[in-house]
């Protein structure tokens, strides 16, 4: 028998439970279905929200052909195949096949490419599925043709929902007597995520013999399903609060407490480029202009993981974890981008100095646009006093070097140059 979450599965909009600001009456995505005019477009959620049921459900309504391809077993040769079964599917006027891609941050950059062309002819409606950000994970080429619809997590009351709807309706579940008294423990152990919800409810339902009623409470959720599930949860709240633990431990110099949480996050089987990019963060973030070679070390890192892939990358990570919680820590870039954008909302677009303006035309020389600029090389150690900023926050400071010592070092040029400017 096929497992519940796939029996459980809704095969209508009316049946879906959550997303109410995508497809619920007159959201944006149900008008798009009920129109017949489904763009391509990618659905970016954490997992067990229903971005592969969605999917399902749009080809269904619409009547298209679907066809699906998994990013972590699909290569090039996959795509390019699949595509060709779309063409011939197309006849006369009838609408264009619909190709799901289920995880799609997976796909290389070679094998989105390989979807390009077909998009951009029609050939086929892309509806790709990520949990993580497609800014990051999409090419720019792809992206641009397609829309992105953000998926939530499940509320609680959805989630009480999912239960009760399957002991009452699941062919299985509702021959056996089964009744869910408590709900925190297994709301609190599925995380948001509806299949794994059911999963527990599987687990839970194998004590049920039909004969005496298999009363669902927190404690029995404890004793019977909470050794089960995995520890690390990558799409559920824990796996943000791990990466925290993990960047509050490098912002802590503490090498011992960052290579632990590393270690959590990859025996959960976490996104090696989801920890690397944490980490190029954390080395602008918390260590900063304190070791400028920090950002080249994660950087680095970031490359070699993807070429190295695992279970050898975990050293790659290791070795920059370790490096970037013993390198003495700054923020001051960061406060300074913090302080600049403050001023910015607060004062608007205040007009660029003159002497800024660049003047590529006769008519902008005339209106004195770079009147009066002063090429910095022509002045002794390459330094003219002059104001780089609008009129009205002439004399603001926003960037304060911080008290270390490449950053000493950086306040005395600033003071030689800028006088009073950078006193302590």
């Amino acid at each position: 028998m096929q497992p519940l979450a796939e029996r459980m599965r809704p095969r209508t909009l009316d049946d879906y439970i959550g997303q109410q600001h995508l497809v619920g009456p007159g959201a944006v995505l149900r008008k798009a279905i009920e129109s017949g005019n489904v763009p391509s477009f990618i659905l970016w959620g954490p997992p067990g929200v229903g971005k592969t049921t969605l999917a399902g459900i749009i080809a269904n309504q619409l009547d298209r052909p679907f066809f699906s391809l998994s990013a972590i077993n699909s290569g090039v040769k996959d795509i390019r195949e699949t595509i060709e079964k779309a063409k011939k599917q197309q006849f006369f006027d009838r609408p264009n096949p619909i190709l799901f891609i289920d995880e799609i941050h997976r796909f290389s950059k070679s094998q989105q490419d390989a979807l390009l062309g077909a998009v951009e002819r029609g050939i086929i409606s892309l509806i790709g599925a990520t949990t993580e950000n497609p800014s990051f994970e999409v090419i720019p080429a792809l992206l641009s043709r397609s829309q992105v619809y953000v998926l939530q997590h499940l509320t609680k009351e959805e989630l009480i929902s999912l239960v009760d709807k399957a002991l009452a309706e699941d062919e299985k579940l509702r021959k056996l007597s089964i009744e869910a008294k408590e709900y925190d423990a297994i709301l609190k152990l599925c995380g948001g995520d509806a299949r794994k919800l059911y999963n527990i409810l599987e687990l839970l339902a194998h004590d049920a013999n039909g004969e005496e009623t298999l009363e669902i409470t927190n404690d029995l959720v404890a004793e019977k399903v909470q050794q089960n599930l995995a520890i690390y949860d990558k799409g559920g709240e824990q796996h943000y609060d791990i990466a925290s633990a993990l960047i509050k431990s490098i912002r802590g110099s503490d090498p011992n407490g960052a290579v632990y949480w590393l270690a959590r996050m990859l025996d959960g089987g976490e996104d090696i480029k989801f920890i690397a990019r944490r980490l190029l963060i954390s080395a602008s973030e918390d260590i900063g202009l304190a070791n400028p070679n920090a950002l080249l070390m994660a950087t680095t890192a970031f490359q070699a993981v993807q070429m190295i892939g695992l279970p050898e990358a975990r050293i790659i990570l290791s070795q920059a974890a370790v490096y970037l919680a013993t390198s003495p820590k700054s923020n001051s870039a960061y406060a300074a981008i913090n302080a600049a954008q403050a001023e910015v909302r607060k004062t608007g677009h205040l007009p660029v100095p003159l002497h800024l303006r660049n003047a590529p035309t006769k008519l902008m020389k005339n209106l004195d646009y770079g009147k009066d600029y002063k090429y910095s090389h022509d002045f002794q150690g390459n330094f003219a006093d002059q104001d780089f900023l609008p009129e009205d926050l002439k004399g603001q400071k926003f960037f304060e070097p911080g008290k270390n010592g490449p950053e000493e070092k950086i306040r005395q040029r600033l003071k030689a140059w800028w006088e009073k400017r950078y006193d302590y």
